[in-house]
């Protein structure tokens, strides 16, 4: 028997996901249980940046609230330093979201009374918010009957009418076309929970409450076809350069600089790094002992780091070694406190790397 079409039958197929998203989706997120009048739309707007690219679990147990303590407004935001709001991003990655939170905190404080503008156009005018940020914000905070469409509405559409390669215009086309405009808040999230919990790469048919409607469910892997990513192979070596001082430790890093074009430290611009390089002098075995190796992927790269440690007898020592060094010497190199490291935005590869310490 073949799927009916959910165009076709949009009382029924608005029905079934309704009652499967008051039995089984995800009420209960603090950012589902906002007001929905503009009054608390930065609270939406934080959860859906943070969303991007990153697990719920990670967001709610890790990030959401220890941010909005920190910046519990947009004219908190737009007060902070970069440096202090990448230290609470550090870990969720991808960190020109983070800068694009501020940029976006300050234009809302100059232009809009630091409040985010109500309708999708005025949003998606600001930095770091697209088409979909912009609809999921003007429907979750502000209460606008707007479709939109991430990647999990993609996957959901794509198997619902077996379109293998539809382009954004037709996803957003259906995503108008298919909005339950009597309750939109709830129907949107609901398909965002079918796309997570139920719509997933491997889908879970037998369980999906709109299977009816889907022309793609006999062979869901086809829908959408898979885009390869491919990531370039890189090696980095990371230089673990202690002293101590005072009875107390210091570890030298590169502290973050505008103009990054120059060296690999552009990988996390605008945090803290170790000193890196891609390839190290054969002479640097005699100072360095090396403590491990870990990979780590990083936007387009497959890094492989390698990381070498030393322990200088003192600053001045330290000093004499890195100028011995082929390190950048533009580099804004300088040495910091290991107890203070919680303190940095520190990148997350030399996280891990310091992890390596004996």
């Amino acid at each position: 028997m073949s799927a009916r079409s959910a165009l076709d039958a949009l009382p029924a197929f608005h029905t079934q996901i309704a009652q499967w998203y008051a039995k089984c989706g995800r009420v209960e997120l603090p950012w589902r249980n906002l007001a929905r009048d503009g009054s608390q739309s930065y609270e939406v707007y934080i959860s859906e940046i943070m969303l991007q690219q990153t697990q719920v679990s990670r967001v709610l147990e890790e990030f959401y609230f220890p941010f909005l303590r920190a910046f519990p407004s947009l004219r908190a935001l737009a007060d902070s330093s970069e440096q202090e709001v990448l230290r609470l991003w550090q870990g969720l990655g991808y960190y020109t979201r983070a800068r694009n939170l501020r940029k976006c905190a300050q234009i809302c404080v100059q232009k809009h009374g630091g409040m985010l503008p109500r309708g999708v156009e005025k949003l998606k005018s600001l930095p770091g918010i697209g088409d979909y940020s912009a609809g999921a914000i003007s429907c979750f905070g502000f209460g606008e009957s707007v479709g939109f469409v991430d990647s999990n509405i993609k996957r959901v559409f794509s198997r619902l009418f077996a379109l293998p390669n539809p382009t954004h215009s037709q996803l957003q086309s259906l995503a108008t076309k298919l909005l339950d405009t009597n309750d939109s808040f709830s129907y949107n999230q609901a398909l965002l929970d079918i796309g997570a919990l139920v719509c997933r790469a491997r889908a879970l048919c037998l369980v999906c409450p709109i299977r009816e409607f889907c022309k793609g469910s006999n062979a869901p892997h086809r829908y959408p076809q898979k885009i390869t990513r491919v990531r370039e192979d890189l090696v980095l070596h990371l230089f673990v350069i202690v002293f101590c001082q005072s009875h107390k430790d210091f570890i030298a890093l590169i502290a973050p600089q505008r103009d990054l074009s120059h060296n690999h430290s552009q990988l996390y611009a605008g945090l803290y790094n170790l000193p890196m390089l891609p390839t190290p002098l054969p002479s640097m075995s005699k100072s360095f002992t090396h403590i491990g190796r870990f990979k780590h992927a990083y936007t387009k790269y497959n890094i492989t780091a390698e990381v070498l440690c030393t322990r200088c007898a003192d600053r001045q020592a330290a000093l004499n070694l890195i100028d011995s060094l082929p390190f950048d010497k533009h580099e804004n190199l300088t040495f910091v406190r290991l107890d203070s490291l919680p303190t940095l935005p520190l990148s997350n590869l030399s996280h891990k790397a310091l992890k390596l310490l004996p």
